[in-house]
């Protein structure tokens, strides 16, 4: 099998602005035709790591790789890269046909060469008859389309993308990101797309960045960053997690025991590679692989079980929130698919009742309880 191509390769990078990090030695690899999102909260450093790549920021240590040419020093617009921004920046006084020419008319191609390449641009983005419109007619999305026409059109090496979807309502930027995903697989060019919108990552990217305080916390597919975060900080930010404390009872055959502090022991399969825990713990469980369960039911086997009493039932369309805290305070929420049956009380006890939380030991994630995040880690960083 033939060596993987990179197109970018980011190699060291550190940035400070006025004795603040914004990055600190971050290195990253991206393949050539892939899709990779860099997700973080505000302050995390992805959109400077975004300007750096694009030319636009000088790192202080590190260098920028492009299609294995180091253009750490190359002015931005000498690099093989176009950036599609938050606001399109589409010029009003120009036609659609004129503003996704623009480009190609500055690097001096023929009309005919510049007219071929506009219209497979605008047919790419499914607008093939916009070209006489004005920039000022078009709808946000519509708008949206223009600019990355504009930008794939002049084939960089790789296209980055700073949260263009941001403005756009709710049931548009879900359409985008369907059409973003289509234009990708349909162009094949690499895109680096920046987003605090983990549902945009998960929905498009190939790989995700999760970044923090100016460093990679992981990088992985979406699948392996849910399932299995590298931190407590990547299982907060992507999606929700119920955190519960405890202290290892040793290790049996792969399978640490935990005595957690709201009572009950929980078992963690910990794999052919994990080290045996010790010290102060934490587990971590989606809400969505947590049942709750009437104090009197029956548990099966290799499930933890923790009592709780209820405090919320929150319906939430598809799904019912069931809220509950342990006797130690942890306040803990599990996922019920959505039945009908739930507004008369049939399948869920009033708030005050006392439940059963359970769930099995392969849907524990374990942590070292001075790994987790002091406040939500959705929260704005730096």
């Amino acid at each position: 099998m033939g060596e993987t191509r990179l197109d970018l390769v980011l190699a060291g990078l550190s940035k400070s602005f006025a004795g603040k990090a914004a990055l600190t030695n971050v290195s990253l690899e991206v393949r050539a035709g892939e899709f990779i999102a860099i997700l973080g909260p505000s302050g995390s450093g992805k959109s400077t790591l975004l300007k750096i790549t694009a030319g636009f920021e000088q790192s202080d240590t590190g260098q920028v790789y492009l299609q294995g040419q180091d253009v750490t020093a190359v002015p931005p617009h000498r690099r093989n890269v176009n950036t599609v921004f938050q606001s399109y920046a589409l010029f009003p006084h120009m036609s659609v046909f004129d503003n996704v020419a623009y480009g190609l008319r500055r690097k001096r191609l023929n009309e005919g060469e510049v007219r071929r390449r506009v219209a497979d641009a605008l047919a790419l983005v499914a607008l093939p008859d916009f070209g006489p419109r004005s920039p000022e007619t078009l709808s946000g999305g519509e708008q949206q389309r223009i600019a990355l026409a504009r930008a794939l059109v002049n084939r960089p090496a790789v296209l980055l993308l700073d949260e263009p979807l941001s403005a756009l309502d709710l049931k548009i930027r879900r359409r985008m990101q369907i059409e973003l995903k289509r234009i990708h697989e349909e162009v094949g060019t690499t895109f680096l797309y920046v987003t605090h919108d983990q549902e945009e990552a998960l929905v498009m990217a190939d790989r995700i960045a999760v970044m923090r305080a100016g460093s990679i916390e992981q990088v992985a597919d979406g699948r392996a960053i849910y399932d299995r975060p590298a931190t407590p900080f990547v299982a907060n930010f992507i999606g929700e997690t119920n955190w519960l404390r405890g202290h290892s009872r040793g290790v049996d055959d792969g399978t640490a025991t935990i005595a957690l502090e709201s009572g009950g022991v929980a078992r963690v399969s910990l794999g052919s590679c994990a080290g045996a825990p010790s010290g102060p713990l934490v587990l971590g469980v989606r809400p969505e692989r947590m049942r709750m369960l009437a104090a009197g039911e029956a548990v099966g086997p290799r499930l933890t079980t923790v009592c709780a009493t209820l405090t919320k039932v929150v319906f939430q369309g598809p799904q019912v929130m069931l809220e509950a805290v342990t006797g130690s305070g942890e306040r803990l929420r599990a996922l019920r698919q959505h039945s009908g049956s739930e507004s008369n009380g049939a399948l869920v006890p009033e708030p005050g009742a006392p439940v059963k939380l359970v769930w099995d030991e392969s849907s524990t994630l374990l942590f070292p309880a001075a790994d987790l995040p002091s406040s939500d880690a959705r929260d704005d960083e730096i």
